[in-house]
């Protein structure tokens, strides 16, 4: 059974892969042409679009790297493996997309008071054609993110991308019908809106794993609860849920038993309650006796403690 489940994991992991690879190419060869669009018809909305999904590109990038370092074991001193290479990552890049955004605004402030000429023809449509993209994008994402928060997570920055093209496409449209110049910088403010927030979730994320905070999903309070309401749980204690990478949830705790508690059941049901519950990924569960409840290595010394000095 459980090597059945193993396989069936790593066939939607290989299947996500593929999904994130192709939507990662659709994005990044169009956001070149969003690149080039904007320079030749001098739309900041489409520089600005541009840099939206040069957020989605480092998502599906993050995402793809993510997917390929959970199937690789740890080993030697990375115990826990390399999974945090990409929070580190993406708080780099979170830092990037958020000064990007601040110089978009400076530039649309400016152009909101002299605005400049822009081609709202070419404006239109290559934003189209960056819609059609996102679109594209999210239909070749849509089942992964059902099995996957790594690529629900990617599925949703291409969905904001979406909505920063329609605005494009309108400052385009607006430009093109009635010459409204001041319509490209003020999309492109809008833009700069939707970049700070994809920052901002980046940022706030990165930073929740490297604090090692709670999942956002998870109450530790309920967690708990659950835990203490098995047979044999008198009390729980010294109870930490952090994560390793993303989506690589951990938890550690202790559960004061009963003397004549069976151990091993009450493990077997504290795992089965985590995982199937909370979809928590590695559980270091410690069952104690009353009589230990609370008590540490150093507690129990006596005043004895003391460091061995190194030869």
């Amino acid at each position: 059974m459980q090597g059945h489940q193993g396989h069936a994991h790593a066939d939607h992991r290989a299947a996500n892969r593929r999904r994130l690879a192709w939507a990662l190419c659709l994005a990044a060869a169009y956001t070149v042409a969003e690149v080039v669009g904007g320079l030749i018809t001098g739309s900041l909305a489409l520089l600005a679009d541009a840099a939206h999904m040069v957020s989605d590109v480092a998502a599906l990038t993050l995402a793809l790297f993510a997917s390929w370092m959970a199937s690789r074991p740890g080993g030697g001193r990375w115990t826990f493996g390399l999974a945090r290479v990409e929070i580190l990552a993406a708080l780099a890049q979170g830092g990037a997309l958020v000064a990007v955004a601040i110089l978009i605004v400076i530039e649309a402030l400016g152009r909101l008071e002299a605005p400049s000429p822009v081609m709202g023809g070419g404006l239109l449509l290559v934003a189209t054609g960056g819609l059609l993209v996102n679109l594209a994008g999210l239909w070749i994402l849509r089942e992964g993110r059902e099995h996957s928060l790594n690529v629900r997570g990617a599925w949703l920055h291409v969905a904001s991308d979406a909505l920063g093209s329609v605005g494009a496409m309108s400052a385009g449209f607006l430009v093109w019908r009635y010459g409204w110049n001041w319509a490209d910088p003020a999309a492109s403010l809008i833009i700069s809106v939707l970049v700070l927030y994809s920052a901002w979730k980046l940022l706030r994320d990165a930073v929740d794993v490297l604090m090692e905070a709670a999942p956002r999903h998870l109450e530790p309070e309920r967690i708990s609860a659950a835990l203490a309401a098995l047979p044999a749980v008198q009390q729980v204690h010294d109870l930490h849920v952090w994560s390793i990478g993303s989506g690589e949830i951990s938890l550690s705790c202790h559960l004061v038993t009963a003397e004549a508690a069976d151990s091993q059941a009450l493990l077997a049901d504290a795992y089965r309650l985590l995982g199937t519950e909370f979809g928590i990924d590695h559980a270091t569960v410690q069952i104690e006796a009353p009589e230990l409840a609370g008590e540490t290595p150093r507690s129990l010394c006596d005043g004895g403690c003391a460091p061995s000095s190194a030869a």
